[in-house]
């Protein structure tokens, strides 16, 4: 099946502040705020929506293709991406600008600041052509740039190719129209669960009217696991336990990209969530997200482990 995955390439600049944010801002002078944290060290990671996705993908023996945006400092994550058998040809490069980058600090209770600088991010990509009516085809929509969001999405439409809806951390640049219209006739829609309250609040619709615009509602729940909600008839895939919960900040783009896995085996929805939390175990038990050392002999291992043996 070939699977085009639309979103955000980013370098996660990482840095930790050995101390406590609460202590550093003073609640009567926020109107003035002006501080500064001496931090330990910054680690570069490889990021950003499209990019995680495809990893998982990859390690799970499926080569996506990334319609994706970047900059002049791409190349260390082009390489990076070829080192992992990603084909590229659908990232398209934008000269004299950067590349979107995340500036994340966390402090000792886990609190964060980030930063965003989107980059090469607001430059729109170039969208591949679509078979239409394929039914060995499937477009994921993540969070990038809204026109190529809005565009890909309607192309999928005319050509009658499924299609995966997921605003993710976009939903603030969007109105009520344009998300109506972006949604209408996904596939599946994917979020986590203040994802889904706020994309109802801003499209001003009721889960009823979600349903009936698109065929399946999975929402992730963190530690709980995800919601498979089939028009209402919902259903609590659970987390699988691991001993060591390194960093849960990849685990969301891992259970997508096991969850897109399992659609191209065409899988049951149930299945496919199994795999996407068995995925995003391994995402969780490494710093970064795009750390995780995965082979499929060891995701069925962990499936089997977790849910029987794996149909396939």
């Amino acid at each position: 099946m070939d699977i085009f995955i639309s979103g955000s390439l980013a370098y996660d600049r990482i840095m930790d502040f050995p101390g406590h944010f609460a202590d550093h801002i003073l609640p009567d002078k926020i109107h003035v705020l002006n501080v500064c944290f001496n931090i330990n060290g910054l680690v570069e990671k490889f990021g950003g929506t499209a990019g995680n996705i495809a990893y998982t993908l990859a390690a799970l023996g499926e080569s996506p293709y990334i319609v994706a945006t970047s900059g002049k400092d791409f190349d260390r994550y082009e390489q990076w991406l070829n080192q992992n058998r990603l084909p590229t040809g659908w990232i398209k490069r934008i000269p004299d600008v950067l590349t979107a980058g995340a500036y994340i600090t966390t402090d000792l209770d886990d609190n964060q600041i980030t930063a965003f600088n989107p980059g090469a991010m607001a430059f729109e990509a170039d969208l591949p052509p679509l078979n239409s009516g394929s039914s060995n085809a499937v477009v994921f929509i993540g969070p990038g740039n809204k026109t190529d969001m809005m565009s890909f999405a309607d192309k999928a439409r005319q050509a009658g190719v499924a299609f995966f809806f997921d605003p993710g951390q976009s939903l603030n640049i969007w109105t009520r129209d344009e998300i109506r219209q972006a949604v209408s006739g996904a596939l599946c829609f994917t979020s986590n669960d203040y994802e889904l309250s706020l994309f109802l609040q801003i499209a001003k619709w009721s889960l009823n009217d979600l349903y009936d615009q698109v065929e399946v509602v999975i929402t992730t729940r963190g530690p709980e696991g995800v919601v498979l909600d089939l028009k209402g008839e919902k259903t609590l895939v659970p987390a699988v336990s691991v001993k060591n919960v390194l960093d849960p900040t990849g685990a969301g783009d891992a259970f997508r990209g096991g969850l897109l896995k399992g659609h191209a085996l065409r899988m049951p929805w149930d299945v496919c969530c199994q795999m996407g939390v068995v995925a995003a175990s391994h995402a969780v038990e490494h710093y970064g997200t795009q750390e995780h050392l995965l082979d499929w002999n060891a995701f069925c291992s962990r499936y089997e482990e977790n849910f029987g043996p794996i149909l396939c």
